[in-house]
Formats: structure tokens, sequence, C-alpha cells
């Protein structure tokens, strides 16, 4: 019991029935035990098909002909005998209602982000698959064994609420993001022969027509025909299609799994995380909510929550495959929706039993519990505090610290580190009886927490100022006075009117409600400025300015540091002057010329993706943050999903710096080049010389002599250049990205990607080499020449 001034907050998580917490009735609520079977069953399956798929035993073709009959004869049938046999009398309407909204939230909100985020070329379809992805769940195949080993014993009445459920998205929210996406195929035509009204009267149409849809609806009819029971002579036959669904349906989940993490590719991982935080994280929490403010009249208190309990793990079911069916089919973001499928279906097992889990324990102790949620902020905070030291030492040693937007990182990282280092602190104080070291200590840790959460909205603004131009328009230092000025500010004004708590070691509510009050205010207000920074990014041609801009710091910087490289271009003087200064072999001299270009424009780089994918991670956690807030400031008694959501905020908190680590403390020039340079001289050194050349692969070796019999002529001419590596040296070669573009212009690739394995086989068979063996090939502005 936690006091606060003017009235008490229990942060208790166990059920309302407070006089009892032991009762046999709370624990009656679920079954955990049926859970972890249930789970293993289906995963299993789904494992099967993935290794059949992958084994090649049945081929993709083969795996179309068992989704056609999951989709059209099995699932069809499943729902016919359900809706017949559906009890409307048992149902609890407003709960119907709460997910409907839900689902209608998360729909128009991924919808309208997408609209305003995405190119006009094809918003229209993005926005539908990308809202239907969002919200049509895997109801059926995996939904409903999960929901059947949890409540079939104690509340069986649950089970028919995934077939009233699923309805919503397929007649009501599916449609609509087929109307997107028609009317995008629609104004992509060159002749617009039809109307968008009679566009949506197609796809209606089909809808309809839809074999799901359309014996929804049958069943319904047949449902007061009927009087809610099948006949006789078609029962056996219905039941046969309908008890065919289930493993059917999780083998051909798991055959379509195959090949698709591969599709992934690095400009489509901030979309799967946007998506991912809707389908995973706001549709679960929305459905909670939802039910909590429209089922206040429920009679039972138990049923009220348990039934809150059942919506927030409907909304973590993942996405439905026929999603990716979608994709195909309008051939819209296909990579990113199979992989998301793929990933959801996994991230959701562990959320589904870690909450069945807690929801299942009859009483758990909140001091207990405040305990185990300290220890694990203490834990996190001495391995992430391990990981920001490094990081830290990294930018200073790589010297990024002193260009923008690494200059703003810094700053974060610093924030991290004094976080950390805070609550080790506190994990001390809060123990002995010491007013005035629990209030210092209180303070620096809510300053540097809270500093942590206003740089991310900071450096994603510092990113939008920079996209047209090369410096901030506003001082680096007023990005400090916010980064560091407003929590300091937020933390003094909660010390002077805040009241402590008496009996908490929980740093979070160390000052009771107007602490909660003021974490949420600086969360959503970082959230917006993150947030909307993100989305001007998003919408501008930031890729392009960001190339030209980065080539042009990069030039700038080498001019800066090294004057004799502005001559690294000039044509060559006569021969006798350089004493025929050919560089006929790698340069492993620390003054080439070429190589510091390489290394100058490394610094002058700005990881522009790394800081967009650093600051969006960030927003979700401060999203959770913020959720975490209101659900305390709004219920009286938060519950036991409360406690999962606390213990993911304290890992999102105090562990940022593993997130630190992973995206900026594995510097490619400062750390891994030089360990992978030092391994090849050990363990390899002349591995390219030794390798005979029949040990190459038949594909590689016929790609090298095709290119080198027909095409290196012509590509030596077109990109290859003499430029000086030395004082006396020049060599003839050529930019990684200019050889790209070449192999596309000529035919010899499709894309990029073809093209940088193209030039990697070149690599391998010996055809070409980085100057000095550094580096394998790549789409970059690193230096290359031909060998043979």
């Amino acid at each position: 019991m936690m006091e606060v001034a003017g009235g008490t907050t229990n942060f208790n998580f166990s059920y309302e029935e407070e006089e009892d917490p032991d009762s046999s009735a709370v624990s009656g609520t679920m079954s955990i035990d049926r859970l972890f079977p249930a789970l293993l069953e289906c995963f299993g399956i789904i494992l099967c098909g993935y290794i059949a798929g992958r084994a090649n035993i049945i081929t993709s073709t083969q795996a179309k002909g068992l989704g056609n009959f999951v989709s059209k004869f099995a699932l069809p049938a499943l729902l016919f005998k359900n809706m017949v046999l559906l009890d409307f009398g048992n149902v609890i309407w407003p709960f119907l209602w709460s997910i409907l909204i839900a689902k209608v939230c998360v729909f128009f909100l991924v919808c309208v982000l997408t609209l305003v985020v995405a190119s006009p070329d094809n918003r229209l379809s993005k926005a539908g698959i990308y809202s239907i992805f969002a919200t049509q769940s895997n109801d059926f195949a995996l939904g409903y064994p999960i929901v059947e080993a949890l409540y079939q014993s104690t509340y069986p009445d649950y089970l028919q609420y995934i077939y009233l459920v699923a309805p919503v998205s397929l007649m009501i929210l599916n449609p609509i993001g087929f109307v997107f996406c028609e009317i995008q195929k629609w104004k992509n035509q060159e002749n617009h022969q039809q109307s968008k009204l009679l566009i949506m009267g197609l796809v209606v149409l089909k809808v309809l027509k839809n074999p799901i849809v359309f014996m929804v609806i049958i069943g319904l009819i047949a449902h007061f025909v009927l009087q809610q029971k099948i006949p006789a002579f078609m029962s056996q036959f219905v039941d046969g299609l309908a008890n065919s669904f289930g493993g059917a349906a999780l083998f051909y989940l798991g055959l379509s799994m195959v090949g698709q993490l591969r599709k992934l590719t690095r400009s489509t991982v901030v979309t799967l995380i946007l998506l991912l935080t809707a389908k995973l994280l706001l549709m679960p929490l929305i459905c909670k909510n939802m039910v909590d403010l429209l089922d206040r009249g429920n009679t039972s208190a138990l049923n009220h929550s348990s039934l809150s309990n059942y919506a927030f793990i409907y909304g973590v079911f993942p996405t439905a495959p026929s999603v990716a069916i979608y994709a195909v089919y309008y051939n819209v973001e296909l990579e990113v929706v199979t992989s998301g499928m793929v990933i959801s279906t996994f991230l959701s097992a562990p959320i589904m039993y870690v909450s069945a889990w807690l929801l299942s324990i009859p009483w758990m102790d909140p001091q207990l519990l405040m305990n185990l949620l300290q220890s694990v902020t203490f834990d996190i905070s001495i391995v992430s505090l391990v990981a920001l030291v490094w990081t830290i030492a990294v930018m200073f040693l790589s010297k990024k610290f002193k260009r923008l937007p690494h200059m703003l990182t810094v700053n974060l990282f610093l924030a991290q580190f004094i976080t950390c280092i805070a609550m080790i602190l506190w994990n001390f104080v809060v123990k002995e009886d010491n007013f005035v070291g629990q209030v210092l200590t209180f303070t620096l840790l809510c300053t540097s927490l809270y500093s942590t959460y206003v740089w991310p909205g900071l450096i994603a603004l510092s990113l939008v100022l920079m996209k047209s131009h090369d410096n901030l328009r506003v001082s680096p230092g007023m990005f400090g006075l916010v980064g560091w000025g407003v929590p300091a500010l937020a933390t003094a004004v909660l010390l002077i009117s805040g009241e402590k708590m008496s009996d908490t070691i929980d740093s979070s509510f160390f000052y009771g409600k107007p602490q909660i009050i003021c974490t949420s205010v600086i969360a959503a207000l970082s959230i917006l400025l993150g947030g909307g920074s993100l989305v001007c990014i998003s919408r501008g041609s930031w890729a392009q300015n960001q190339h030209i801009q980065e080539g042009s710091s990069a030039e700038a910087l080498v001019t800066e540091v090294e004057p004799e490289i502005e001559n690294l271009f000039e044509p060559a003087p006569p021969s006798g002057e350089l004493n025929r200064g050919q560089c006929e072999n790698s340069c492993e001299s620390t003054d080439c010329l070429l190589v510091q270009v390489e290394e100058l424009q490394q610094v002058a780089d700005r990881q522009v993706a790394r800081h967009v994918l650093l600051c969006l991670l960030l927003t979700v956690s401060l999203l959770a943050n913020f959720f975490s807030c209101l659900w305390m400031l709004f219920n009286r008694l938060p519950g036991r999903l409360y406690l999962e959501l606390q213990f993911f905020c304290a890992v999102a908190n105090y562990g940022q710096g593993f997130l630190s680590f992973a995206l900026f403390g594995l510097d490619k020039h400062l750390i891994i080049l030089p360990f992978k340079k030092r391994f090849l001289r050990l363990w390899n050194r002349n591995k390219q010389e030794q390798q005979p050349q029949t040990d190459l692969s038949e594909d590689i070796r016929m790609t090298c002599t095709q290119f080198t019999k027909y095409h290196k002529d012509q590509c030596f001419h077109d990109i290859v250049q003499r430029r000086r590596c030395g004082k006396r040296t020049m060599v003839d070669c050529f930019l990684g990205c200019e050889l790209v573009e070449w192999l596309q212009q000529v035919g010899l690739a499709q894309d990029v990607g073809e093209a940088v394995l193209y030039g990697t086989k070149l690599q391998q068979g010996g055809v070409l080499q980085h100057i000095n063996q550094e580096h394998s090939f790549q789409d970059s502005s690193l230096y290359y020449r031909f060998l043979i």
C-alpha cells in the first residue's frame, strides 16, 4: 500500500476481490496447465510444416493446393458449423463492441500514418495492406487452440467470441483496405476505364464471393432457420471438413514461412517495427482498455476482469497468413508482410505465455514484486553500464562526437550512463533510512531518466533540420539546454510540489501520483516530437539528399584535414616525374591517400539510418512507458498484466545501453576491420593466392570468365580512373557504387542486390579486390581495382 496525498492508491497486482485474494475462483479463471501443451502442439505443427518446406518435401506449388483446401473448404465449414451452433444468449455484447472499436482504432491509425508518410506513388495500396496486417489476427488456426486451452474448463463461452470477432475484420475492415488497394491499382492504370464507384461495387462483390464471408452469412441464416442445430444427414460431413482445419492450417502456416525472412531488407526494418508495435503492443492494450471502459456494467467483477484479460490475450494473436495472399494479389510490400507474419507469430508465443502465467497466479505479495522488479532493474543497469562505457569510448576514439548528429547522440549515451549509475546507487540507498541520500539519488536518477526520454525526440528533430542543410540552423547548445534543462526543471518541480511515498522502493512511484503525471507528460511530448520528426524524415527524399550531403561533407573534411588530398583526382603528371609510380600491389601502407579518404568519409558519415532506428525504438519504448502511466492513473487496481508492462518498461528504461551498443558500439573502422585484418593475417594471410581456381564454385568461375572475356574492357573504359594513392604513385581504381551502377546499366544485374552479388563473385574469383583488401565488395564509396 502506497499513500498518496489526498487518498490512497493500492498497487496490488491481484484481481479486484481484495477480501479473498486466495480464493479458488481467482485461480480458476484460467487454466495455465493446458497452455504450454497447446503452444507446443501449435508451434510443433508449424515447425513440421516449415521443415517440410525447407527440405522441399512439399514444394511451394503443392503448398498452394493445401492453402486452397484450408481457406476454401475447411475454414468455411468450420465457420458455418459454429455460426449455426452459436448461442447469442450468452454473448456479452460490450466485449464484442470493445474489440470492434479497438480494431477500428488501430486500423485507421495505421492507415492515416501510412498515408502521411508513404510516397504518393503507392501510398493507398500500402495503407490498405498495412492496416489489414495490423488488425487481421490468426484467430482460428492459432488463436482458437490457445483460448480453448485457457478457458475451456472455466469460461467455455469465451470460445464462441472467436467466431464473432473474426468477421469484424473479414466483413468490415478488410473491404476498406481492399478499396484502397483497388483505387491505387486504378490510379496506376494509364486509361481509367472504371469509375471509383464501380471499383467499390466490385470490391463488395469480391468480399461477398469470398468462401469465408459467404459461409458466415449462410451460417447466420441457418442459425435462425435450423434453430441452432445442424441436420443429422449433413452433420458428419460438416464435422469432417471442420475438424480437418486445425492441423492443416498450422502445417500450411509453417510451409508459408519458408524463405520469408530472406526478403527482409534494411529499408523495410523501420516499417516492420512500426507494424509489429501496432499489432503486438497497441492492439492488446487498446482491446483491454476498451473492455475496461465499456463493460463497467458487468455485475460480476471477476467476470469483468477475466474478459478484460481475455481481450488483452486476444490482441496479441499474430497476423493471419491470408494477409500475405492479399499482398501477392496486389503486388505491394510482400517482403514486409511476409517477414512480419513470421516475426509476429514467434513473438506472440512468449507474450501470451507470460501474460497467461501472470494472470493464473492467485495472489502475489506487492512487496515481493517490488523487490523482484528492483532486482531486475539493478542487474540490467550493471550490464547496460558496461555496454555504455564501451559505446561512449568508441564515440570519442572515433572522433565522431565532434560532428552532428553524433554530438547530440553522445548526450543521450551520457544520460543513459548516468541513469544506470543512479539506479545502482538507488538499490543501496533505498534500503537505508537516509532521507537526504534518497532524495539526492532520486534527483540524479529522475533527471537522467527524463533526459533519456527527451533526447530521442531532439535527435530526430536535428535530423529533420539537417535534411536540407549541412549544419543545424539551431545551435547545438540549444539542444543541450532543452535535453538537460527540461528534465532538471521537471525534477525540481516534482521535488518542490510532490510528497514522498512512505512504503516504496520503486523509483517510478517515489513521489506517487504527481510523478506518474509528470512522467506521462514528458513521455507524451517526446513521442509527439520524435514521431513527428520521423514522419518528416520519411516524407522527404532524405536518402538522395543525404547521399549528396555526406559526399560534400567528406570532401570538406578531406580538404580541412589533408590539403594534399585535394589533388587526388588531378591528371597524372608525366611518367618521368612519378618514376613510373604505378601502384601494382595492394596498399598496406597507412600513408595511402585513398585509404585516408575512405576513413575520412567514414568519420563524415552521419549514420542516418542508425539514428532513425535508434530514435524509433526508443520512441516505441516511450509509448510503453506512456501506456504504463495511463494504466496506473485510470485503474484503481492495475492488475497483473500491468506487472508485465512494468517489467518491460524497466528493461526498456535501464537496458537502453544494449541498444546503443548494438547500433553504435561496434564501429567498423575502429573495431571490426582492425580485428578482421589481424585475424586474416594470422590465419589466412595468403588465402586468395593459395586457393586454386578449381576450388571456386562453377557459378563463380562462369561469372568471372564471362565478365573478363566480354565486359571487362568496356567496364574499365567506363568507370576506372587513375587516382593518386601516394606522393609519387598512382593507381587505376573505381568506386564500388560505380560498378554497381554500371552493372545495372548494361543489364548484368537487375537491381542493387544482384549487382552487389555479382561484384562479390568477381572479388571471390580474383577479378577485383579492395585497394588494401580490408573490405568485401559493397555498394559504397570504397575503392577497388581490377587484378586481371
